[in-house]
């Protein structure tokens, strides 16, 4: 399959994952109530959403990870003499790994997106436990401190003149990822976190 399609996979579901965390997933959680009763909830409704990026994040992770394997082994997954290049960029020696423990990026981003996803699914399960807004501040400083990671990468990609697609998305999905959790606190500051009645008849 062509990597650009295959691609699709993942930024089909990140955006439907950030919709359902806008104002937008309203008027689809409407449309899917009368199926899902949990969709009237905005808290369920904006958790399901960020545990769907975050599994993107994690899936996307993976796939860059099993990139950079298929190229140690001298294989080619998406070679191209244009500006998008995940081979160029993924399988080059000086830049495929952290610089403080040496671990591929793809790999990091599994470790990542993988507590991420811990945190925010047992918040999702959680919602009333004593150390769910922490686990939301541990996300959100998590994602937070990608944005470093997300700019070190990128300067790489500008020496290389060259851009992973796949590693992008896993940037935009921490990025999506970093919207859900700043929301979450502010669902929390706003008191609104533990209302579980439905938008319908809250309104009334």
């Amino acid at each position: 399959m062509n990597p650009n399609l295959l691609l699709l996979l993942y930024v089909v579901p990140m955006v439907i994952g950030l919709l359902f965390m806008t104002s937008i997933g309203a008027s689809m959680g409407r449309s899917l109530s009368s199926r899902y009763e949990w969709m009237n909830i905005e808290r369920r409704r904006h958790m399901f959403g960020l545990n769907l990026v975050l599994l993107v994040g994690f899936a996307i992770s993976v796939h860059t990870a099993w990139i950079g394997n298929k190229i140690s082994e001298g294989a080619s997954v998406c070679a191209s003499a244009s500006l998008f290049s995940c081979d160029d960029v993924i399988g080059n020696p000086l830049y495929n790994t952290d610089p403080f423990f040496g671990i591929p990026w793809g790999m990091l981003g599994m470790i990542t997106f993988a507590g991420l996803l811990f945190l925010s699914n047992s918040v999702s399960r959680e919602p009333d436990a004593l150390w769910a807004e922490q686990h939301v501040n541990f996300g959100f400083y998590i994602t937070s401190a990608g944005l470093a990671v997300i700019a070190l990468l990128i300067s790489y990609e500008i020496e290389m003149e060259k851009i992973c697609q796949y590693c992008t998305t896993a940037h935009a999905a921490n990025i999506v990822a970093l919207f859900g959790f700043w929301k979450v606190r502010k669902m929390h500051e706003a008191g609104t976190w533990n209302d579980d009645l439905t938008e319908s008849v809250a309104s009334n």
